[in-house]
Formats: structure tokens, sequence, C-alpha cells
């Protein structure tokens, strides 16, 4: 019997014993391929001796001291690290545990920025519908899971919501891609209006939306058009890249391909790799221009934010990043396994959109190709593509809720940055838990919708890693190579 307060309380989990590049291995002996990077948090996979190297180090030397009474060196390495890689014009850098903490540090700092300027009336947020920001009750609030926010509604802080640049299912047949992002644009602009633009203190969005619609891109100048108009109305532009951003779509930061700057930044699962909880909020100088030149505190702290370990992890794993090159990878084994996805579902009977960038990629599971029905929701049948791959070794990321918080489904596959053969992923989910009639209607012993699933034995052969280990002659991981002996990739 277990104490722990799990995710799912009937559900009964594996021991996760130990990890290697780009596998996990239970108590029981059984491999998982992390095909999903735990959340899109793994991107060097797991052990990677450079990052233990260096938090053993941390650690030999300092464990913890409390930010009201230090500094760490290790705390000041990192945010250089990171304003020297940020967007223009970002100056300083907030850290905190994780992506909620993030984001909930975002929507005070804001708050605060206009306060100190003598704008105490700026008091709304606007995000987007199907959106995700953390589960903590700021973040809960402007996020568009409505499914998650119902229960906790009187606690949360009045929110508003427009629609997100989903162009699967909201771009109109006569729109172009260009004429969608517009209308989309002009509707946060008619919102603003309605509020009046000098009550809003921001508008904040996922550059790539990932966990609730998978791994969603906008539409080309939507960003644009959107820095555009907050400019005009003195709002602030806050961009959640927690799960989409530091490398995953091919560039450190997802808006540097939008081609904007925002003027908060949310990040955090790529920053450390999981190697210790840490996220951090990204801000332009003049906001924090703003708290130094007035009361010259962010009245905003947690016990354990720039904590020295978590620090020294998240520094050694962008270290590697760019030592070995891996944007490059990312971007080259992205491009491959989009390609193959489309090869082998493009055409799938269940299968209606394949999307993404970077080795962040998404696949919308439909009932019917033709009217984009999604499936009954009452099958669940996210849960049972994520329980029959796990059972088969496959570790990938379903999710629920994808039309409208009730109906639709979809896979989130985003593998650590290390992979060589990201492609072969695609081989070993190729049919997971997806049903084998073209009716979608055929009924196995259970009565349920019958499946089929390849094994990932294929994969599961034939991936390689970026690795700077190898755990023994019959380790499927390439052993590491210097960054000197390697040719760019």
């Amino acid at each position: 019997m277990t104490h722990v307060l799990h995710r799912q309380i009937g559900q009964s989990y594996p021991v996760a014993a130990s990890g290697e590049g780009v596998t996990i291995r239970d108590a029981a002996g059984k491999e998982y391929i992390d095909a999903s990077a735990g959340a899109a948090v793994s991107c060097l996979g797991h052990s990677h001796p450079d990052v233990l190297a260096a938090m053993r180090e941390q650690l030999d030397r300092l464990a913890y001291a409390h930010t009201s009474f230090f500094t760490s060196q290790v705390a000041e390495e990192l945010a250089d690290d990171l304003v020297a890689h940020a967007p223009e014009g970002i100056g300083h850098v907030f850290f905190v545990s994780g992506g909620s903490e993030a984001i909930e540090a975002a929507l005070k700092l804001a708050r605060q920025y206009f306060v100190e300027r003598g704008e105490p009336q700026r008091r709304t947020i606007i995000a987007r519908r199907q959106s995700y920001h953390g589960v903590t009750l700021g973040a809960l609030a402007v996020g568009g899971r409505e499914w998650q926010r119902k229960q906790f509604g009187p606690l949360l802080i009045e929110t508003h919501h427009v629609s997100p640049a989903y162009e699967y299912r909201g771009r109109r047949a006569d729109e172009t891609p260009q004429a969608y992002g517009e209308r989309l644009a002009q509707e946060l602009e008619d919102k603003i209006h309605a509020l009046g633009g000098d009550t809003v203190i921001a508008f904040v969005a996922e550059t790539v939306v990932g966990a609730t619609l998978g791994a969603v891109p906008a539409v080309p100048g939507y960003f644009k058009r959107v820095r555009d108009i907050c400019d005009r109305h003195g709002i602030l532009l806050i961009l959640d890249e927690v799960m989409c951003g530091m490398g995953r779509t091919g560039t450190l930061h997802a808006c540097e391909q939008e081609g904007v700057s925002p003027d908060l930044m949310a990040i955090a699962k790529g920053l450390g790799g999981g190697y210790a909880p840490i996220g951090a909020l990204l801000m332009q100088e003049k906001i924090f221009a703003a708290i130094a030149e007035g009361s010259g505190a962010f009245q905003h702290s947690h016990t354990f934010m720039g904590h020295p370990l978590a620090c020294a992890a998240a520094l050694a794993v962008q270290r590697v990043v760019r030592r070995d090159r891996l944007l490059a990878n990312v971007r080259t084994q992205g491009a491959h396994l989009a390609r193959r996805l489309a090869e082998r579902f493009g055409n799938h009977p269940f299968v209606g959109d394949v999307r993404g960038r970077g080795l962040f990629q998404g696949l919308e599971l439909v009932a019917d190709r033709g009217t984009k029905e999604p499936f009954d929701p009452g099958l669940k049948l996210s849960a049972r593509v994520k329980r029959e791959a796990m059972a088969r070794g496959l570790m990938v990321y379903p999710m629920g809720g994808t039309v409208d918080g009730a109906r639709g489904d979809h896979v989130l596959l985003a593998p650590p940055f290390i992979v060589d053969a990201a492609p072969k992923v695609c081989d070993g989910a190729r049919t997971a838990a997806l049903p084998t009639s073209r009716r979608g209607k055929p009924k196995g012993k259970s009565g349920r919708t019958s499946c089929s699933i390849a094994s990932t034995e294929a994969f599961r052969r034939s991936v390689r890693v970026r690795s700077a280990s190898c755990c023994g002659p019959a380790c499927s991981l390439r052993p590491h190579r210097s960054a000197s002996s390697r040719s760019a990739t």
C-alpha cells in the first residue's frame, strides 16, 4: 500500500529505478523508451554524466543558501548565460522551481509593473481558450482548460479568453493562413476595446501550444500582429515557453521563429532537463527598471528560488546543449520525425492532423477524417494510448479534451534532443491504441473499440543517441564523442 497521493489514485504505477540515455528502467527490469522526455522535460535524456558531475561539484561546495541573505556564484552565472542568449531586450532573470511558479511570478510582476508606473487601474489579463499555463491559482485562472478550472472557479481571479491559434479546426475553408491569423488578432483587439485598453495588464499565450492541443504552432504572422496590438495599447506580452522553449522547437526560444520578443517569458522543463526542479521568468529591462526605480523590490519570493543545486544542473544542461550543437540536431531530427510521421500517419483513417516544430510533434486522433469528428470521450482513447504504449515499453504523452476540453484526443511526441534516430519513434508507435476499423466502431471481446499496436522492437534496436556514456558492450546507446571529434550537425 502506498502513502503517496498519486496523480490517479486507483492506478498502479511501475517504480522507476534507473535511467540511461533515452530509456528508463523500472524496478522489475523492464525498459521504456522515453519518446516524450517525460512531459517534454528530459532534453538530455537520463543520467548525463556532465550534468551529474556539475551537480556533485556544487553539492561539495554549497547545497543551499537562502536568497534573503546570499546570492550564489552559480545563480549569477546561470542568469548571465540566460540573458546572453535571450530574446532582444531581456535583461534580468527571476528564478523559481517550475513552470507554474514562473507564470505566477509573471502575472504578479506584470501587475506590480503598472502599479509602480502609476497605472493601478490595469487589472485584467487576457489569455486563450484551450491553453495550459499551470495548476496554481493564478496560472489556472489564465489557462483555458475549462474542465480543470471548473471546480476551483470561486477561487480564481477574473480573466478573459479569446480563440486559440488552432489552424486544423479554426481556419475556414475560404481563409488563407494569414487571413486566419489576422482574424484571430482582430478578435484580440476587439476584446481589448471591449474591456478598455487602459485596464488590460497583459496577453498571455504559449508560443507553441503544448499539452492541451498537442504541439500546435501559430500561423505565420500571428504573433507579430499580436505584438503590434500589445504595443499600441501599452499591454505586456507574456509568452509561456515552459514546454515549447529552451530548444524544443529547434531554436533556444520558440519566439525566435515568430520574430517577436516578449515582455515577460516563462521557461522551465528543458531549462534543467529534469535533473533538478527549476524554472525562470525572463523580463525586459524596462520592467526591471520600473521596479528598481520605484519600490526597489519585487513583492514575490520563494524559499527555494535560485537554489544552487538546481542552478548548477541548469547551467550544465545549457552548456551541453551548446557544446554538442543539439539545437542543430533538434532541427535535423525534428524535420525527419515530422516527415516520417506524415508518411506513416498522414493517411491513417483515425489521424486527422500531424503538426509541430522540431522535436515537438503531435498527432490529433479523429473518428472521421472528413468531418474531423472526435472519438466518443467515453472511450478515454488518450488514456488507452498511454496504457498500451507503456505496456510495450514506449512513453508518449497523450491527452484528452483537445477540441473543447471534453472531446478530442491527441498524442504528443517530444523525444530528448540527443536522439539520432527520432524517425523510428513513429515505427515504434505506428498504430498505438488506434482503432483498426475505418468505421471507428469495431468491437473487441470487451465490447470496446479494438486496437492494434506494432512492436517497438524496431525502434529499440535502431535508436541511437548523442550520449556522454555507455552502459556496456550490449548498450543501444552510442558512446559520446567530444565536440571537437564530431562533424557539425
